[in-house]
């Protein structure tokens, strides 16, 4: 059954949403803000529908093409940079009114990347994951269809770094190669590494590999003018742009901070950024923590220590002597309930302000919900980490409220 469908929103993910005439929710992928479009019911549910998109009847101003995004996951590929902004913006706002956590008037903050509002937009990603498949014509090296598993062969990928599009043919040629000659048990061994990582940094080029990372390779990253060495399975942030924003904002909001605890702290970028005189940094993985060591010692920071441990399980190793900046930078599923329940608790002690760093809103959400106990919202910047993709970086600023 087709429909026609005003579009109310954006929601997180990409979807446009609209209401049905009994009221129900209408989700519709590839429409946009303000527009109305004729939708084609796929399958329903009690509350809500899944639509398709069958034709746009009345075009947002912001839209720049139609027909399905060029590859997964480039849910905002039809729509303007400003459209794109305009909707995530809208995003995290709601996503602290649903939470019903307090933000000043004002306080919401985009951070801009460099290079003005359409530039940035392609050709970011200084890593990419293929996943290895079968199609019609043999073996494929691309991006997964979500939900389903199929796999869409990438040739030239737009969001990809030149510098790894140029390298692309060849490292695809190589690995075809592995997939369709040679003995049996060699084809299937490279088939059952599942996929390929390619990265790329100024400092260390192009350098890509079949399932895990080989051991001992290392990537030479840089940002904000500092140095740092991240092992090649190590987490990095994959638009540099974005990357920079999020330091020098987080730089920013620790600015003349004495003490910093920086929970999660990977290879220790964040932290050693801020220019503490006493720096303590949790990482669960063993590599990581040791990079840290090994980059605090590069740029001459001598007050530095790292622990090796999930966070929840080192809380009783962590002794704050007077006031302390925490940051706060997980991954996607957000902190431990201990961990946060821990700072909760600090904030009524020696814990003054938090900066919490977060790719996935609604775990941040539960996490702030804990943490509003003891702290308030500050200020709240958003970074575009993503383009055209649906996710995106949030930046919250916690006092203390004792």
């Amino acid at each position: 059954m087709t429909t026609s469908v005003y579009i109310a929103k954006n929601v997180y993910g990409g979807d446009g949403i609209g209401r049905l005439g009994d009221g129900r929710v209408v989700f519709v992928p590839g429409a946009f803000a303000g527009e109305h479009v004729k939708a084609e019911i796929e399958s329903e549910k009690k509350n809500y529908v899944k639509a398709r998109l069958a034709a746009v009847e009345d075009a947002s101003p912001e839209r720049t093409g139609e027909g399905a995004p060029p590859q997964p996951g480039m849910v905002y590929a039809n729509l303007t940079a400003k459209g794109e902004c305009e909707a995530k913006a809208a995003q995290i706002a709601e996503f602290f009114s649903r939470a019903r956590i307090a933000v000043p008037e004002g306080a919401f903050r985009e951070k801009p990347l460099a290079g003005g509002d359409e530039a940035g937009m392609l050709n970011y990603r200084n890593k990419v994951v293929y996943h290895i498949g079968r199609g019609a014509k043999g073996c494929v090296i691309g991006y997964r269809l979500e939900p389903g598993h199929e796999v869409i062969d990438i040739e030239r990928d737009l969001l990809a770094r030149p510098e790894i599009n140029a390298k692309l043919p060849e490292i695809r040629r190589n690995v075809l190669l592995m997939l369709t000659n040679g003995a049996r048990s060699v084809r299937r061994s490279v088939e059952g590494k599942s996929d390929v990582t390619i990265r790329w940094s100024q400092r260390s080029g192009v350098q890509w590999w079949l399932g895990e990372a080989p051991a001992g390779l290392v990537v030479k990253e840089s940002v904000c003018g500092r140095g740092f060495d991240v092992p090649a399975d190590g987490f990095w942030q994959v638009n540099p742009a974005g990357g920079e924003a999020l330091v020098r904002a987080v730089s920013g909001a620790c600015a003349g901070a004495e003490r910093v605890l920086d929970l999660y702290c990977g290879v220790g970028v964040l932290g050693l950024s801020c220019g503490a005189a006493r720096l303590l940094g949790v990482e669960s993985g063993d590599a990581a923590a040791g990079f840290a060591r090994r980059n605090a010692a590069a740029l001459g920071v001598k007050d530095a220590t790292f622990l090796a441990g999930r966070a929840a399980a080192l809380l009783k190793r962590i002794k704050l002597q007077g006031e302390t900046t925490v940051i706060v930078d997980p991954p996607r599923g957000g902190m431990e309930r201990a961990v946060a329940e821990w700072l909760a608790a600090a904030g009524r002690g020696p814990v003054r302000r938090i900066v919490y760093a977060s790719c996935d809103p609604a775990t941040m959400m539960r996490d702030l919900a804990i943490l509003s106990r003891s702290f308030a919202v500050e200020s709240v910047c958003w970074i575009n980490m993503f383009p055209r993709t649906a996710r995106f970086e949030t930046l919250a600023v916690l006092k203390a409220l004792g």
